[in-house]
């Protein structure tokens, strides 16, 4: 497979997919940098105007209630603090810290459906005392939408038009932007990183397509997100993750617990396979576990970005706790503009908001781009950056051991308090164990923990501290609390709700032509079977590549399906439009973009304008997302494969646009621009469960990939009858050392992908 591009000084990378792929084989191997300093804040804005005198069992300053103004963005106006709510006292602790907003989760289209989350009423409550207190709620419908679930989200996002208001909700759908409108929503849509906006462009289409706001990846440089900044059009603002868990796999472009087991992270329902021990040739570890993000030592290069309007803290997951000292802060740091007193400060209460240890990760980049060794040098993943490095949640504090009585202990790091909640290993180990501290443990002095039978762990076990209450923090969540009880809450709606149905979004009639076969390559293969895609019904596409668009023929360029990569990176940009403008000046009229965002690249629908698919890595699951690309100007749509039999034959039906399906093929578990592991790519790797996978570099990311392929061919005739009009086979080729394919996969085929 021909280099995606080659890391040169001021020259871009075309692309952050393929290149040449052979069995065995590996591929050959893009500024801005922003101003430093701190924008004017206005006087007055903040005070502190309540200190809590209850003692402080952690070495952080006391606890204040710091209410904040909400205003129009200006130039002069710093950026919110966004914090993360998975419950109720997570929202408190989050508004008693001097958070500016909260995102939050319902019941239904959460991507943390393993969180609490929050009912309607409890978000009606909330949202009242936000807006007493001058602060926001933005609430997350950020999974994708199965094709029956239209009606359910459009019921729901009217109850909340009628019963709550909220500030804005948190989509990575594109079918939301619909819906949105036909309940009559009248906030702010704000686009997840989920839906995976990664370059300059792509900014233009998201706010054309209806988002107020977009969510920058969390695996960009700090000369990058300037760049986004500096892109930024009029009237979109711009979000960005300052603190929390990274995933080693690129938002949205992540399907490893969705292909092992229908656990779809796009619904929500991730089970964290990377965070698990893997296996190659001997070597065994946590090889994709991540650190957590942490910029607070960025911030002075953040704060005169003013188009990012918000810095997010990840965690909703994560207790009051947490969300309580990560937001004090930032709060610091924003405020106070990184200056050394609030750093020190900041530090300290980051050191014991219980997260794992932090990095600056890739935001770290130099700003003459991600070069040969920028990107492992500033590498999230535990394995690079020291064997003694943990990346399990919570906040080592000793490890166990048997004392002279054969009792199993541990020595605290530093002391511990009565109702400390504690975990003795991992949370992938099944035997792992949940402790409430029942009286104080001094720094140094053996603490004896009691197991189930069965349940013993192993000398040298990890012991973490995962949640503690304060007496401050406690207080000043009573007292918030108290506010909230104080708070109206809206009359529910009526069941008049239940007649609500969505638009039909179909068209009539079955789109013109026949069926369409594409097997997409890397190259053009030679022979009888590169002369085989000239036949009617098939079709080649080739991922572009400057090298593919310098070899091939000028007489193939119109025959011929040509695909962008599912990530395009600020750095890469300029060469992107630079490939494509010679691509279409050979003669190529078909594209295939694998981000909705993407678009961007070829400007407003008209005369010459090429002929638009919008792939599977667009991950579209639903007919009005495809309303969506529709008007965006696509002429057809490759769906997720992530569907299960009745919702993938149901879909067809439905639809504005004529369909198209991966038939089989080697689909990627995820993508990640993270540095490889100590691992071999010319070797597979093994799973805890003996599973078995292999790995490939193509440009800035790493492709994970399972050994078995997916293979829904057996179902090509139910599909066609459905009305499927493509069907693609994508090609690859796993190193030697893998083997032979011993089995396929029909991914969620035979599942109800959760």
């Amino acid at each position: 497979m021909p280099p995606a591009s080659s890391h040169k000084k001021k020259k871009a990378s075309a692309s952050s997919r393929p290149g040449k792929t052979v069995r065995g084989g590996k591929s050959p191997r893009q500024e801005h940098s922003p101003r430093r300093g701190k924008p004017s804040m206005p006087q007055g804005e903040r005070q502190d105007i309540q200190v809590l005198s209850a003692p402080q069992l952690l070495p952080s300053p006391a606890l204040v209630t710091t209410p904040q103004l909400v205003t129009s963005p200006g130039p002069s106006t710093p950026p919110e603090i966004l914090a993360p709510a998975g419950d109720m006292p997570s929202a408190l602790a989050a508004f008693a810290a001097g958070a500016d907003a909260v995102f939050l989760g319902l019941k239904l289209f959460s991507a943390r459906m393993l969180a609490e989350n929050f009912s309607s009423s409890d978000v009606s409550r909330l949202v009242h005392l936000a807006q007493k207190e001058n602060r926001k709620v933005y609430v997350a419908m950020n999974t994708f939408m199965k094709p029956g679930e239209l009606a359910k989200a459009l019921r729901l996002i009217r109850r909340l038009v009628l019963e709550i208001q909220p500030h804005a909700l948190i989509v990575q759908d594109p079918g939301f932007f619909p819906l949105a409108r036909e309940a009559g929503f009248t906030g702010e849509l704000h686009l997840s990183t989920l839906a995976n906006v990664t370059h300059q462009k792509g900014l233009l289409a998201a706010q054309a397509a209806g988002a107020a706001r977009v969510i920058l990846p969390r695996e960009l440089s700090l000369a990058e997100v300037a760049q986004m900044h500096e892109a930024c059009p009029p009237g979109l603002s711009l979000e960005l993750f300052v603190h929390g868990a990274l995933c080693y796999c690129v938002s949205g472009r992540c399907w490893w617990s969705s292909y092992m087991g229908g656990k779809s992270g796009l619904r929500g329902r991730c089970v964290q396979p990377c965070r698990r021990v893997y296996t190659q040739k001997g070597k065994e570890g946590r090889f994709f576990s991540c650190l957590d993000l942490s910029l607070d030592s960025m911030v002075r290069g953040l704060l005169p970005l003013t188009n990012v309007r918000s810095w997010k803290i990840e965690g909703r997951r994560k207790g009051p706790h947490y969300v309580y000292h990560v937001v004090k802060a930032y709060q610091l740091l924003r405020d106070a503009g990184g200056e050394v007193e609030a750093r020190k400060e900041a530090e300290e209460l980051l050191r014991f908001a219980l997260g794992r240890p932090g990095t600056r990760a890739l935001f770290s980049i130099p700003a003459e781009g991600a070069g040969k060794g920028a990107l492992r040098e500033a590498s999230p993943l535990a394995v690079l950056q020291g064997k003694r490095m943990q990346t399990s949640s919570g906040l080592l504090c000793g490890q166990m051991d048997q004392n002279a009585e054969n009792q199993w202990a541990f020595r605290p790091k530093f002391a511990l308090h009565v109702g400390d909640y504690l975990r003795v290993g991992y949370e992938d180990e099944p035997w792992h164990t949940m402790v409430s501290m029942k009286k104080a443990a001094p720094a140094g002095t053996p603490h004896v923990v009691r197991f189930e039978r069965g349940r013993f762990p192993k000398p040298g076990t990890p012991v973490f501290l995962l949640d503690r209450k304060e007496p401050a923090l406690m207080t000043a969540l009573k007292t918030w609390q108290t506010k909230l009880e104080a708070s109206k809450m809206n009359a529910p709606a009526g069941d008049e709700i239940n007649n609500l149905y969505p638009p039909v979004f179909a068209s009539k009639g079955k789109p013109a032509g026949g069926k369409t076969h594409i097997m997409l390559r890397s190259s053009l293969p030679q022979g009888k079977e590169g002369k085989a895609f000239l036949r009617p019904g098939a079709m080649q596409g080739l991922w572009i590549t400057p090298r593919a668009v310098e070899q091939v023929s000028r007489t193939l360029f119109d025959r011929i399906s040509w695909w962008l990569p599912p990530v395009i990176w600020p750095d890469e940009e300029a060469a992107m439009v630079r490939l494509l403008h010679d691509a279409q000046r050979k003669g190529a009229r078909s594209f295939v973009c694998n981000a909705p965002w993407q678009a961007g690249f070829f400007g407003e629908p008209g005369p010459r304008f090429p002929r638009l698919t919008a792939g599977p890595f667009c991950n579209i699951t639903n007919a009005a997302a495809v309303h969506t690309l529709a008007g965006m100007g696509f002429a057809d749509v490759i769906i997720s494969p992530e569907l299960g039999r009745e919702d993938a034959l149901s879909l067809p039906g439905q639809s504005p646009l004529p369909l198209g399906i991966v038939l089989d093929g080697f689909w990627p578990m995820g993508i990640s621009r993270h540095a490889p592991m100590p691992l071999d790519e010319r070797e597979g790797f093994q799973s805890p469960k003996r599973e078995s996978f292999w790995m490939r570099k193509y440009g800035q990311n790493t492709w994970i990939y399972p050994a078995w392929p997916l293979d829904l061919s057996p179902h090509a005739a139910a599909l066609t009858r459905a009305g499927y009009s493509t069907f693609v086979s994508m090609q690859e080729h796993p190193p030697k050392a893998v083997g032979e394919v011993e089995r396929t996969s029909p991914f969620n085929w035979e599942l109800d992908v959760l």
